[in-house]
């Protein structure tokens, strides 16, 4: 220290024989304060470099005895207990369901450096080796049900409707990996979903099967769909039938349902339909307004040539339908268009 470093510590410490006075000069204590600063600044800095020179050290391992996985893999942190944490790195597979790998801490050293050539391996506590096995959990019924009802739905079922499984029998719960899980369907009857029938499907992970079953269900299909209330006459017009819109179960029902709009003035009905009876495709047909026997008037179009007639219907027929009519002069019979209760027209 120069003379005047050691005469600004004087100052701020008691010499022998007399008390230490407060230095009177402004400039004085400014370089005090600022040599004070200096010395916190440095300790800090000190430190600093202190803790730099200690992370070269090599980190620190603690093998675990046992490590329960998923099929993702072996991750570091699942096996070793480190600081920082090995989270990220992946080490190798993981075993196949239902068996075990051991791993030294040889191999894992090894492991540990293809994975991140720049660790040092070498500070190892812990066990001598880890047993390595999978995560595992009971296949419970809600949850096999779940799988199966999807898999049925997206091939099988479709848009009929939404399907309902139950098991026949009680469900024995088997043992399957705790991670994320699929059913292939390998079986079922050649009608598809019916109401009692045997199915035989694999369980799989993303990465293997893991079993197959069979099992007996019960199966519903769940709809909205249009029922008679009562008894419908054929020829009534479905905007004036006793229809109503009730869930039903249609697993049973082969046919295409009844579908359109409440108050379709349109649509009648194509034949009789008993009480309670869901409304199949085949019992609606487009309402007929020509009747057979009807004189209407008959227009016949060519290009901007657009002749009129009177004709008598042959056939009832609905809004763009073709029927035959006939000429009542020539008495020639021709097929034409019916646009609405008064009229048919042909182009030629």
């Amino acid at each position: 220290m120069t003379s005047n470093s050691n005469s600004c510590f004087r100052s701020n410490q008691p010499a022998s024989g007399r008390v230490a006075s407060r230095p009177t000069s402004g400039t004085s204590w400014l370089k005090s304060v600022r040599n004070l600063v200096f010395l916190f600044l440095f300790a800090c800095l000190g430190g600093g470099f202190a803790v730099r020179g200690s992370a070269g050290e090599p980190s620190s391992f603690q093998l675990r005895a046992t490590a329960l996985v998923d099929g993702a893999g072996v991750f570091a942190e699942q096996v070793i207990r480190s600081e920082p944490s090995l989270s990220a790195l992946r080490l190798c597979d993981a075993p196949a369901f239902g068996k075990t790998t051991v791993l030294t801490r040889a191999q894992l050293g090894e492991l540990l450096t293809a994975a991140a050539p720049g660790l040092t391996t070498t500070n190892w506590s812990g066990t001598e080796s880890v047993r390595i096995s999978r995560r595992t959990r009971s296949l419970n019924e809600s949850d096999v049900l779940a799988l199966l009802t999807t898999s049925l739905q997206r091939d099988y079922v479709k848009d009929k409707g939404e399907l309902e499984l139950r098991f026949s029998r009680p469900w024995t719960a088997p043992i399957v990996p705790d991670e994320s899980l699929t059913v292939n369907i390998l079986d079922v009857p050649t009608a598809g979903v019916t109401p009692s029938f045997i199915i035989r499907f694999e369980i799989r992970t993303e990465r293997e099967t893991i079993s197959t079953l069979q099992a007996a269900v019960q199966g519903r299909i769940w709809r909205e769909v249009w029922t008679a209330h009562s008894t419908l006459k054929r020829g009534t017009s479905v905007a004036d039938a006793d229809l109503v819109r009730e869930r039903r179960d249609v697993v049973n029902i082969r046919e295409s349902l009844a579908e359109f709009s409440a108050g379709d003035q349109s649509l009648e009905l194509a034949e009789a339909v008993q009480a309670n009876a869901p409304l199949l495709a085949r019992c609606i047909k487009p309402r007929t307004v020509l009747r057979r026997g009807q004189i209407v008037l008959a227009r016949v179009q060519d290009g901007v040539l657009n002749v009129s007639m009177k004709v008598e219907v042959l056939e009832d027929g609905a809004p763009g339908q073709n029927i035959r009519v006939r000429n009542p002069v020539s008495r020639r019979d021709l097929s034409k268009r019916v646009l609405d209760g008064q009229t048919v027209v042909v182009q030629l």
